[in-house]
């Protein structure tokens, strides 16, 4: 049963981003990835938030149906590492690294986040 909530979790982490993505896109209509930045720091807000519970007594199950389904379908690092290396290729180096550097720094920040609100909830 546990396998099927995190595919079924997963699915709709897929939709949201795939939403969420084009929706700023649209609005921001940057040539820099703020979409992909933005999705992946509130996911990854939500991963630290989601293990910060189950680390404080919440039932596992949570953090793998919401944290490996929900949350691995939602945010794409992968996407990420794609779009530093178009930057890159496009004669942006600056850009390129900025991404990547931002994307590291921001995400790991919005992990630590979460954990920490989690000690207060």
């Amino acid at each position: 049963m546990i396998g099927l909530l995190v595919a079924v979790a997963g699915s709709c982490g897929a939709v949201a981003r795939f939403t969420l993505d084009g929706a700023l896109r649209a609005r921001l209509g940057s040539a820099f990835p703020w979409a992909t930045i933005v999705i992946n720091v509130t996911g990854s807000l939500l991963l630290g938030l989601l293990a910060g519970l189950v680390a404080g007594g919440g039932p596992p199950a949570l953090l793998t149906v919401v944290g490996v389904g929900f949350c691995g379908g939602y945010t794409t690092f992968s996407t990420a590492s794609v779009e530093s290396v178009t930057l890159l290729r496009a004669g942006r180096p600056v850009a390129a690294a900025g991404n990547a550097a931002l994307s590291l720094v921001v995400c790991v920040a919005a992990a630590a986040l979460g954990l920490a609100l989690a000690r207060l909830l």
